[in-house]
């Protein structure tokens, strides 16, 4: 259970009853990557749910696809009797796991995964759990885009077991005749079957029958927002604020955390630079890359940390609701001040860190219910993407995607300097982690993780079990030559295409270029910007998409014409956008 928004002490929702999502697809289809991103969605609201997939336990029955009957798959002509034993027994036995999981260890909801293109097959299933109490669902995915199916097929089955030391090629022809050999004989799902849910070409359109009920209709509305095309998510910490333990401050950033933005940019370029080859190397089909767009909360330590990224020609977008979690009482208290100032309020909160909320504050558990819009949108979203946030909100999102309890939550180790990132993929998501920055906010003097407030910290906040897949801080592979590369050649890029016959800014540049390397210097004091200067370093330091408009409601798209709120503070003069944009030459 990753972060649940709704709990009962049995984990049920008791006006839900027990209901059987039944996958129905030709394979290839999306269906193991619909089942488990709807196993992820129920699970953080708390519903207690698991994916029984059939191929996955013939294949943990039978092996690869050189121990599989040469009939198994087949469809033109009968099988032998010992073959349809077998699958008959497969069939059962994973149908009794079932059952197993619903009276035993008390779930509510299963998707199970296969094929079931057979209408007297599904008609089996359907009588077979309706008769003992179950609410039977048809989810089919239907797909007539074949370079979908392709995809699919190479992104996915390829690395599967049945296809281990296979051609490519090969894998790819022979999964292609075991599709065409089961369209021969395949039945889409008719109303009269039952309720179901129809998926045309993973999202494209949704068709509904029979879906009554809060939990089946939160469902159709969770599979109204997802798609299966490659995409990369990424995370990482706003920069070191000028003053760092205040919620209500909402200071800027500090010199360090200006020199810290343009640090990230350059090592999230690199990041997918270094994606770029590995595709290359790895023999993938090179296809247009994504897009890349940024969202931040609404704080100035956020957004201001995005500012080389709309200086670049990015897309960056405010979200008001990504702020960080409200501290209450505790603000601006350290964990000895908040162990003497409340005493009992810090043994409540020991005893469950993710649930218990301090006085005028939120809990994670609210934080989590905050941000459930944020989680249909970042499903949502084809584009890359690069979430720059507070701990606490990226705590909470990971859990989303990587699937931790809510006991471990509050204990997860973002540090600031590390990108992680998360790619989803069909049986769950790969994430890894990359240190781009040592310098000034990053530790103290122990070598621990600085947080902006006691809320953010994970000082008494329980443990994350080493298997967990999350432990970013101790994990993360070291890309701080290849961060600092980056950036000196973005300054070098930047001085040839706005200091052509500016000899003593390109000078400038290559000083600081070959300069500091370890982050610890601070942003440089600049003159006041005259506003009067003459209008063609102004087009020059335009950049593109700068005309765009707010968008909707409380979000605010960020372009260099509308950036808003200039920076503040001791160190940072001239108060003009223009100063501003160009001062990044000098960090």
């Amino acid at each position: 259970m990753a972060a649940p928004l709704y709990v009962t002490q049995s984990g049920r929702l008791f006006h839900a009853g027990l209901i059987l999502i039944v996958t129905v697809g030709l394979p290839a289809r999306g269906k193991t990557h619909i089942s488990r991103a709807l196993e992820r969605y129920l699970r953080w609201l708390g519903v207690k749910t698991r994916v029984y997939s059939l191929g996955d336990y013939r294949r943990k029955v039978l092996g690869g696809a050189k121990n599989v009957p040469p009939d198994y798959f087949q469809t033109k002509s009968p099988r032998s009797e010992a073959t349809n034993a077998l699958r008959r027994r497969i069939k059962n036995e994973i149908e009794d796991q079932i059952m197993d999981f619903y009276t035993v260890q008390g779930g509510q909801v299963v998707i199970y995964d296969a094929n079931n293109g057979n209408v007297k097959n599904r008609k089996d299933c359907y009588q077979k759990f309706e008769s003992k109490g179950v609410h039977v669902i048809f989810l089919e995915s239907i797909c007539d885009q074949e370079e979908i199916i392709t995809a699919n097929i190479r992104s996915v089955k390829l690395s599967s077991p049945d296809y281990a030391g296979w051609d490519a090629e090969r894998a790819v022809a022979d999964y292609w005749s075991r599709i065409r050999d089961q369209e021969q004989v395949y039945d889409t799902v008719t109303a009269d079957e039952g309720p179901f849910i129809k998926v045309m070409n993973v999202g494209e359109r949704i068709e509904v029958n029979r879906i009554e009920g809060y939990l089946q209709t939160r469902c159709c509305f969770f599979l109204m927002n997802i798609h299966t095309k490659p995409r990369t998510i990424y995370f990482a910490r706003s920069g070191q604020s000028l003053i760092e333990h205040s919620y209500k401050a909402d200071s800027d950033l500090s010199p360090a955390g200006w020199e810290y933005a343009e640090r990230m940019k350059a090592a999230v370029v690199a990041r997918r630079k270094a994606l770029r080859e590995e595709k290359r190397a790895n023999g993938e089909p090179m296809t247009n890359e994504n897009p890349l767009l940024i969202w931040t909360s609404a704080r100035r330590r956020a957004y201001h940390t995005a500012w080389p990224f709309v200086h670049a020609g990015f897309k960056v977008v405010q979200k008001p609701i990504m702020s960080e979690i409200n501290p209450g009482v505790w603000d601006g208290l350290s964990t000895g001040e908040a162990m003497d100032l409340y005493p009992d309020e810090w043994d409540r909160f020991l005893s469950d860190p993710y649930a218990h909320r301090a006085p005028r504050a939120e809990s994670y558990h609210d934080l989590s219910v905050r941000l459930e819009p944020v989680i249909f949108e970042l499903e949502r979203c084809q584009d890359d993407l690069l979430i720059i946030g507070h701990a606490s909100v990226i705590r909470c999102l990971l859990a989303y995607l990587v699937g931790l309890p809510p006991n471990e939550v509050p204990a997860v180790e973002i540090a600031r300097g590390d990108l992680v990132e998360v790619t989803p993929a069909s049986y769950g998501v790969i994430s890894r982690a990359f240190h781009f920055w040592s310098g000034e906010g990053r530790g103290d003097a122990s070598g621990e993780n600085l947080y902006e407030n006691f809320a953010e910290s994970t000082s008494g906040k329980g443990s994350v079990l080493p298997d967990s897949g999350v432990n970013f801080a101790a994990d993360a592979f070291n890309m701080e030559k290849e961060a600092q590369e980056e950036q000196n050649t973005s300054k070098q890029k930047l001085a040839k295409s706005i200091g052509k016959g500016n000899k003593s800014l390109l000078a400038r540049l290559n000083s600081q270029s070959n300069g500091n390397t370890d982050g610890t210097k601070s942003a440089p004091h600049l003159p006041p910007f005259q506003e009067n200067a003459d209008e063609e370093e102004g087009r020059l330091i335009k950049s593109p998409g700068s005309e765009i408009n707010y968008s909707s409601g409380n979000e605010e798209v960020l372009s260099e014409g509308e950036l808003q709120d200039e920076p503040q503070g001791e160190g940072k003069e001239g108060g003009s956008l223009r100063a501003r944009a160009m001062s990044i030459l000098e960090i």
